[in-house]
């Protein structure tokens, strides 16, 4: 099917969108946290795929290539939309690098509201990261900037996700041990 994609088939296009829409639209909700914005970053990332099939060497997995693809369009939709505003934390970045990472101990809707929280550059240097498995050299070329500006905005990501998280879970009733009735 790929093969076919290549050469500009039309019912193999289909195919591969099909196939691959709702992982790429899942990443681009991630990184710009707006349906809207990430139904734009699916479209032309799709539209960019068809266009550069021919460029598709098969070095790695076509998922991992189109998933480039959608990271790309994604962030430039945060550029072009003016979203992309880092802000800046004034907390001190250093942690406690003994505490587990927040996301392990919320719920998943916790979660998806605590990371829509985030600041866009923030989220989607900490999605990158942790979910995605870039690097900070691959995070910093996606950005145009410094490989410290990506471990600087993952610290503060991380922390900033922390201070969301942690106040649900100190909140949530312990539903595990013996309870007594008098």
């Amino acid at each position: 099917m790929i093969e076919r994609f290549k050469r500009g088939d039309l019912a193999a296009f289909e195919s591969v969108y099909r196939r691959f829409e709702r992982a790429a639209w899942t990443l681009a909700l991630r990184l710009t946290g707006r349906r809207d914005v990430a139904q734009e970053a699916l479209q032309d990332s799709m539209l960019k795929a068809f266009e550069r099939a021919r460029q598709f060497r098969g070095e790695a997995p076509f998922g991992a290539w189109l998933r480039k693809l959608v990271v790309n369009e994604a962030l430039m939709q945060l550029r072009h939309d003016r979203l992309h505003i880092i802000e800046v934390f004034d907390e001190d970045l250093r942690g406690d690098d003994d505490a587990p990472p927040p996301w392990l101990l919320a719920d998943a809707a916790a979660l998806d509201r605590a990371l829509n929280r985030l600041p866009d550059a923030a989220r989607v240097v900490l999605w990158l990261y942790h979910v995605e498995g870039f690097t900070h050299i691959e995070i910093a070329e996606q950005f145009g900037r410094s490989t410290s500006f990506s471990k600087s905005q993952l610290a503060r990501a991380t922390r900033r996700l922390r201070e969301l998280l942690i106040p649900q879970v100190e909140d949530t009733p312990c539903t595990t041990g013996s309870t007594t009735t008098a």
